[in-house]
């Protein structure tokens, strides 16, 4: 990645830029706390008819920094100010090129699915370890090989430290100065935590993983989650414009949102408009809910409204993929299932479901149209469990997730959406958008045959059985039209792949 980086008081020679890659300025003064919620740094960039408006940041020891990430070919110019008395506006120009290896971003590709800035298609295939980046060196080694070699894009984890059953230990750094005992400084910012936590980001997408980083969470001993609305408002700032520049980015503004009662929901609406507002990359945008089984089953009224043109996509807490289609009919955007129960063995209802119902549920999730994140929670002797601190992945789901991901991932995009269920109720059935391929899944359901009267009639084609637990890839011979009997094994976890003819 080419960057631009130049100090206030040395030359301003015009310089190319990667097409997203990263422009810095950097700018020097005395160093003064009050930096920190006095001093503003801030730059207008154009190119052609386009304007993005870009906030800087204090790092600390008199050093100011302002980031950007170009999105368009081409000459920008920007103009750079500040309400530092010894320092002038800045004015400049440089060239951003093409650059065929980078992806660029993640973006919304029409009412249901994602792809990178550069076209690709992007699928969606998460997994959370929520505060892997406050562990110990060599647990956060382990989390970035086992990230590696799984097939996992995305991961969802929390700015914020947590404190929950098996998340008692004690922090060595916090985003702002200062300890559980001693209270904190939450007129400044703990610089060198930022810097570690940008460090774990750029890691990240070098195994070309995007971070789905939660800004608020309820699960706190140390009063995060209760800030004043103004620090709430500067931390929004101040995380917006030190990560926007990071092409794997997105904004999850909080994980169980519903829980955090001091906020109402006036707050989110004003947060979710200011990074909307803030952030000039414009990344991905969401919110994510509380999910109490008894309770919340067939209730969505303690959500937010995903309706917000401002939120990018849906992301859902939920055990039941069967709503994918009435989400996507709902909310008109894509649909992220990004809990949905965890793998595992702990003592909590939402963390020990097995590897074969942590694989269905992908499956059923994907095929009606959605996109499941996954989650881990085995214990070990030494209570590092993947869902929170990350470390080493255990379950039997992972390779058959890898499985699913490489079928959808082989050939050309496909842009799965529902099939109506009519008397096909115990099977979900996805068809690309252009009719020509498709996915049906029984799930735990043992159906010795099929009789294929969903397919259109007047068409034929061939059909390949799949057994999503073994990962095996059967074709059927001959060709299947609509009203054909199709035997099967009789056996759970059996899925379809259809191309047309």
């Amino acid at each position: 990645m080419m960057e631009y980086i130049f100090q206030r008081r040395g030359a301003m020679s015009e310089q190319s830029i990667a097409l997203w890659g990263r422009f810095e300025y950097q700018v020097t003064d005395v160093d003064d706390p009050r930096h920190f919620t006095d001093t503003e740094l801030s730059a207008t960039f154009t190119c052609g008819e386009e304007s993005r408006t870009v906030w800087g940041f204090y790092n600390g020891n008199g050093q100011f920094i302002l980031r950007f990430m170009p999105d368009i070919p081409g000459v920008w110019h920007y103009r750079i100010s500040s309400n530092i008395p010894s320092q002038s506006p800045v004015e400049g120009t440089f060239t951003c090129v093409p650059e065929t290896q980078l992806t660029g971003p993640v973006q919304r590709d029409g009412d249901g699915h994602f792809r990178y800035a550069n076209g690709n298609a992007f699928y969606p295939f998460g997994t959370t370890a929520y505060v892997w980046n406050y562990q110990p060196d060599d647990i956060q080694q382990q989390t970035l090989a086992s990230l590696a070699a799984s097939p996992f894009n995305k991961i969802r984890m929390c700015v914020f430290p947590k404190h929950y059953r098996y998340n008692l230990q004690e922090p060595m750094r916090f985003p702002f100065p200062g300890t559980l005992d001693q209270g904190f400084d939450f007129t400044r910012f703990d610089t060198t935590f930022f810097a570690q936590l940008e460090s774990q980001i750029q890691k990240l997408d070098e195994l070309n993983i995007e971070v789905d980083l939660i800004l608020f969470h309820p699960y706190d001993r140390w009063g995060f989650s209760a800030m004043s609305q103004e620090t709430d408002r500067r931390y929004l700032r101040y995380v917006v414009a030190r990560l926007a520049s990071f092409k794997n980015i997105w904004w999850s503004l909080a994980n169980e949102f519903d829980l955090l009662k001091e906020k109402p929901m006036s707050f989110w609406d004003a947060a979710i408009a200011q990074i909307k507002c803030e952030d000039p990359s414009s990344h991905m945008i969401s919110i994510h809910n509380w999910h109490n089984p008894p309770i919340h089953y067939r209730s969505n009224a303690h959500w937010y409204d995903h309706h917000n043109p401002a939120l990018t996509h849906a992301s859902i807490q939920h055990h039941d993929m069967h709503f994918v289609p009435e989400w996507r009919q709902t909310f008109a955007k894509p649909i992220v299932i990004d809990e949905c129960c965890y793998e595992g063995n702990v003592d909590l209802g939402w963390g020990n479901i097995t590897g074969e119902k942590m694989t269905a549920l992908f499956w059923h999730g994907v095929i009606l149209g959605g996109y499941v994140t996954h989650g881990e929670t085995y214990l070990n002797e030494d209570e590092i469990i993947w869902w929170s601190h990350g470390g080493t992945l255990k379950g039997a789901s992972i390779p058959r997730i890898a499985f699913l991901r490489n079928i959808l991932e082989e050939g050309q995009a496909k842009r799965l959406a529902p099939l109506p269920w009519g008397s096909h109720w115990d099977t979900s059935m996805g068809i690309s958008c252009e009719g020509n391929w498709g996915l049906f899944y029984f799930g735990d359901h043992c159906p010795a045959y099929k009789m294929m009267t969903m397919l259109p009639e007047n068409t034929a084609w061939k059909v390949d059985i799949i057994d999503t637990w073994a990962m095996t890839i059967t074709p059927v011979a001959g060709v299947i039209q609509h009203g054909d009997k199709l035997d099967l094994p009789a056996k759970p976890w059996i899925a379809l792949r259809l191309t047309k003819l």
